[in-house]
């Protein structure tokens, strides 16, 4: 069996009212999607969702006629090509969704089949007051959920603990709380700094006394002697590396103990073949292996695959703030949305690959490109 071609399409879901991203000052009216297809010479074809698959253009001549099986080989290519332009894992997904067909096979059990489940903790993205987030806990507790993460970004951090606050007023100890205070990285119209270590040392204070479970992107990402010493100094957990661009800075990572928690995402860095070895690093180090993954369904099932195949993770990120940020929104690119079950589990399909299939019907409607 070859590769025979590999079709990159782009799409564009258009909706109102906008999604108000507590990472981002402008409001989003809309959400894209690149979709990878690899097709074979025996009529299979596997999918991948997630980055823009920016500068690939040019280079399927380096697939085609190769085995699709070969996904060491792949990497190292898609490894040189996002080295010299954008992050183009999507295609190492589509790769291993393909794997999974050809062998007949889900791909967590490919990669070592560990279990076959992971519980989700619900990943919030918008900024309540405190009674209403205090309500969306609740509901996330109605729909399975043992865990919730809630955001940072009010413009004053005491505000933002406040909320936190009434969450747990709430809810007790019936739910794990996580905090994204998103001071790792900006968007490109967004200059205002980073939190320095005195800043971020007395939020995490007052994330001790609420009974955080981790606190994520608490200083730039490039400030890795900070996150040390913030490790040091607190009791919460330090989480990071959701927008890491190169596996050998989770290597740097590590060996400099700046993280207990490590979030890279395989549709954004490394893809499912890069971050098993990542995922091995932070097993044998005894931390926290637990993918970032705010692209789609798609990319969440793939995270899933991985920590289901090599780690048994704790917790699963599940991007879902309804009505703002809803499966029709996140997944509309699926022919079936990735829910979790009764009991706010992620369970792995049975059947071959990656385990979802595309809304061609959909997709056909939101092509841009």
């Amino acid at each position: 069996m070859k590769i025979a071609s590999i079709e990159i399409t782009q799409h564009r879901l258009h909706f109102d009212p906008p999604f108000h991203a507590s990472w981002d000052t402008r409001p989003r009216t809309f959400w894209d999607a690149t979709i990878v297809r690899v097709h074979t010479d025996e009529g299979l074809t596997g999918f991948g969702s997630g980055d823009l698959m920016v500068g690939f253009a040019g280079h399927e001549h380096l697939f085609v006629g190769q085995d699709p099986l070969d996904i060491e080989r792949h990497y190292r290519v898609i490894d040189n090509i996002q080295f010299h332009y954008g992050r183009c894992w999507p295609l190492d997904l589509a790769l291993w969704d393909l794997a999974g067909k050809i062998a007949g096979q889900p791909v967590y059990k490919l990669l070592g089949g560990l279990t076959d489940r992971v519980r989700a903790y619900a990943s919030s993205g918008t900024l309540r007051d405190p009674q209403a987030l205090a309500d969306v806990a609740e509901a996330y507790l109605e729909r399975g959920f043992r865990a919730m993460k809630i955001r940072f970004h009010r413009g004053d951090w005491r505000k933002d603990v406040a909320a936190l606050e009434a969450v747990r007023a709430r809810v007790g100890d019936r739910l794990d709380l996580m905090v994204d205070c998103n001071q790792g990285w900006r968007l490109p119209w967004d200059t205002y700094p980073a939190w320095s270590l005195k800043d971020a040392l007395t939020v995490a204070r007052e994330l001790e006394r609420v009974r955080v479970y981790w606190m994520e992107e608490p200083l730039h990402r490039g400030d890795r002697e900070g996150m040390r010493r913030l490790r040091d100094m607190t009791d919460v957990r330090i989480a990071g590396g959701e927008m890491t661009r190169e596996l050998y800075e989770f290597r740097d990572l590590i060996a400099g103990q700046c993280l207990d928690v490590l979030q890279p995402d395989a549709a954004l860095v490394g893809g499912i073949t890069g971050l098993r070895r990542v995922a091995a690093m932070a097993q044998e180090h005894n931390l926290v292996f637990t993918p970032h993954t705010w692209t789609n369904g798609m990319g969440v099932m793939a995270n899933a695959h991985l920590v289901c195949g090599t780690t048994q993770g704790v917790y699963m990120e599940y991007p879902y703030d309804p009505p703002e940020w809803g499966l029709d929104r996140r997944d509309y690119m699926m022919a079936e949305k990735l829910e979790v079950d009764a009991d706010g589990f992620i369970v792995m399909p049975s059947g071959p690959g990656l385990g979802y299939a595309l809304d061609e019907e959909m997709l056909a409607k939101t092509r841009v490109a």
